[in-house]
């Protein structure tokens, strides 16, 4: 017994000295997508910021995958030392936990949380050819033309934002599922496909050229991009609740020490003004919080998730 508490007593006493000297190396931020991806450029640039601060590189990892669930199980693996954190979206984080049926971690339970970072933004876009200028117009022509839209996805947020946007508005179309956001903008721009839920990043400069026309944005507030365009819940939808957004975690256990200190080194990076032109440019919203807000957040976000799929009927895979 006095042999387990002696190393109890050391084991706590290394993990002391280990939050009092981070950072000490390079820091491991690894990324649910590849690069170029709208989550990569956030994470680039906020990881950017902090080195400089801390005087350690922040070194970008894309683990791509499985809706963010294999860069979720990588994490998961580490040490809690704070040399490697996760900049996670909601697909690792609550949708990927909520569409398969044995997803390798838990993220209440395995994951500590340390900031929410922000949301993204994306909208409901349609090809010109279909004759719809609102959402009530779009809701109206899919009724009366059942199952002949087609809708593209290339990604969670598209896949789930859609599968709500069906069930409050009472239509059916057609899944068209692509690998990313550009093969299907691709599809969706020729005409082969009429509906999409898409991110500000890849469908803006198609939508001020007139080749995409942007029905409403799936954020609380409208976007400054494209000021004219109204909310979902402005466009006759206040009960769509689908949020992309993206936020910072380690692995479980990680002392309070480090958790505070990269809080408050990436709270921080967000006021700096390459970063905010980084999050201008896509569009992204920041918004920062404490880790326990994050926390009750992550909660949130998988019951609204998991009831989701309940109500839209999907099962997991």
């Amino acid at each position: 017994m006095k042999r387990l508490r002696t190393a109890l007593t050391l084991g706590a006493a290394a993990l002391t000295a280990s939050a009092q000297s981070w950072p000490a190396k390079p820091v491991r931020l690894v990324v649910p997508f590849p690069p170029g991806s709208a989550t990569d450029t956030v994470a680039r640039a906020f990881g950017g910021a902090v080195a400089q601060s801390i005087g350690q590189p922040v070194l970008v990892e894309n683990k791509a995958g499985a809706d963010g669930a294999i860069s979720g199980a990588e994490v998961v693996r580490a040490a809690p030392d704070g040399y490697t954190l996760f900049f996670a979206t909601n697909s690792p984080m609550a949708v990927a936990p909520a569409m398969k049926k044995n997803p390798p971690y838990d993220p209440i339970r395995d994951f500590t949380p340390i900031a929410d970072i922000g949301r993204y933004t994306f909208f409901v876009v349609v090809h010109p050819s279909v004759p719809a200028k609102t959402v009530a117009e779009l809701l109206q022509y899919a009724k009366d033309n059942p199952e002949k839209l087609n809708y593209a996805t290339g990604n969670t947020t598209g896949i789930m934002s859609t599968a709500q946007f069906m069930h409050l508005g009472g239509i059916r179309m057609t899944h068209v599922p692509y690998k990313g956001e550009p093969q299907a903008l691709t599809d969706l721009i020729a005409g082969r496909v009429q509906v999409m839920v898409v991110s500000a990043g890849t469908s803006v400069p198609h939508i001020k050229e007139g080749r995409l026309r942007a029905l409403a944005v799936i954020t609380t507030n409208r976007s400054p991009i494209l000021p004219d365009v109204p909310t979902i819940a402005e466009a006759g939808m206040p009960k769509f609740s689908i949020t992309s957004w993206a936020a910072l975690y380690g692995p479980a256990k990680l002392p309070r020490e480090i958790v505070e200190r990269v809080n408050k080194e990436f709270l921080a990076a967000a006021q700096r003004p390459e970063v905010q032109a980084t999050l201008e440019r896509q569009a992204f919203v920041f918004v920062g919080s404490t880790p326990e807000k994050l926390a009750v957040f992550t909660k949130e976000q998988n019951d609204e998730y998991r009831a989701m799929m309940r109500v839209t009927g999907m099962e997991p895979d």
